[in-house]
């Protein structure tokens, strides 16, 4: 048997998807099982040995007509008998109308049951606390009928040389052996979803106050100027316990790096997503525009812990649509870490005994 997965978009949506490679092959063990994803997310699937292939979906696929063809009869070529097609885009939808698989399954969408064999209807709300973002995808596989326990949980696999390069990084800035280590998703992917600078600073003063942790930001090189205005607004007791040098060169070796923390604080994205498939305690702030019913995975108020403007000012919420508030930045300054400042204290004290 040979099974696609098609998840074309960001590392956090890659990286969540790929809980259905997971569960295919504890059921379908000699299956061939490939996975269709953009080139810069195949970090967080290095190791994974639920995947056979990693088929990349490039730039020159996207500008090219004729390289997106040659692709595409690469994959009809390969005669899956099934696809499931997570990303349901117009990329994917054309790549699974030539595929030829016998059993074809995605979300349901207007004027695109035709393409499909199995359309799932998008589930509105969430059923349990592994959030939306979790649930829908696993609804993919509810037309094949598993016989197994379904594994809600994605997961990385790291090295014992990639862990001992990030243990040999943390000797060599000397972080302190005898304090747990915090890693603050400093930035988010977009100033959107970037939590205000000066109200980010207050937060990790509140994690340095509470408890006496190293901490480390994780941030592009090209974000280095915000990194500092953060790092400059946190008070001189908050900045002895920051070690702003030690970064990864590259995502694997973040994850390596996060294998090593201790827990997680910070703006909702793919570190976020990492440090959950690392099994590392998590506190999530969302930006007022994204729906945390979506995005907020396996929340249960003690390891993993999200919180939302909604929660603290539902009123600021009612008609108002999406894209308004995302195009006002006015509600993110609204959220301010007076509001939920109990609640990291709290999950400070849960997570870091």
């Amino acid at each position: 048997m040979k099974i696609l997965v098609i998840q074309q978009k960001m590392i956090g949506d890659v990286l969540i998807s790929s809980i259905l490679c997971n569960n295919l092959r504890t059921a379908y063990p000699e299956a061939q099982i490939d996975y269709l994803v953009y080139a810069s997310t195949t970090p967080v699937l290095e190791g994974n040995p639920n995947i056979d292939t990693i088929i990349l979906f490039e730039e020159k696929h996207r500008k090219s007509k004729k390289e997106f063809l040659s692709l595409a009869l690469e994959i009809r070529a390969t005669k899956y008998d099934i696809i499931i097609d997570a990303y349901s885009k117009l990329e994917s939808w054309l790549i699974v109308f030539l595929s030829g698989a016998k059993k074809k399954i995605s979300y349901e969408k207007k004027g695109r049951k035709f393409l499909y064999t199995n359309n799932i209807p998008y589930q509105a709300a969430p059923k349990t606390n592994f959030g939306l973002a979790i649930e829908r995808r696993l609804s993919l596989l509810d037309p094949l009928e598993l016989s197994i326990p379904i594994d809600p949980f994605p997961k990385l696999f790291v090295t014992n040389e990639e862990n001992q390069k990030a243990i040999a990084l943390f000797e060599k800035h000397q972080l302190k052996k005898d304090r747990k280590t915090v890693m603050i998703s400093l930035l988010g992917s977009e100033k959107l979803k970037t939590y205000p600078l000066e109200y980010m600073a207050k937060v990790i003063d509140t994690i340095a106050e509470n408890k006496d942790v190293n901490i480390l930001f994780n941030y592009f090189p090209k974000q280095i100027k915000d990194a500092k205005t953060i790092f400059e607004a946190c008070k001189s007791s908050t900045q002895e316990k920051i070690y702003f040098e030690l970064l990864g060169g590259d995502l694997r070796s973040f994850i390596a790096i996060m294998n090593q923390c201790d827990a997680i604080v910070g703006n909702d994205g793919g570190a976020i997503n990492m440090a959950k498939a690392l099994d590392k305690p998590t506190f999530t702030i969302f930006s007022p525009w994204i729906e945390k019913e979506s995005w907020s995975t396996f929340e249960d108020g003690i390891k993993n812990k999200a919180i939302h403007l909604k929660d603290y000012k539902p009123d600021v919420f009612k008609a108002k649509s999406r894209k308004e508030l995302k195009n006002n930045s006015s509600y993110y300054n609204q959220f301010t870490p007076e509001l939920f400042h109990a609640e990291l204290v709290l999950f400070l004290k849960n997570n870091f005994s």
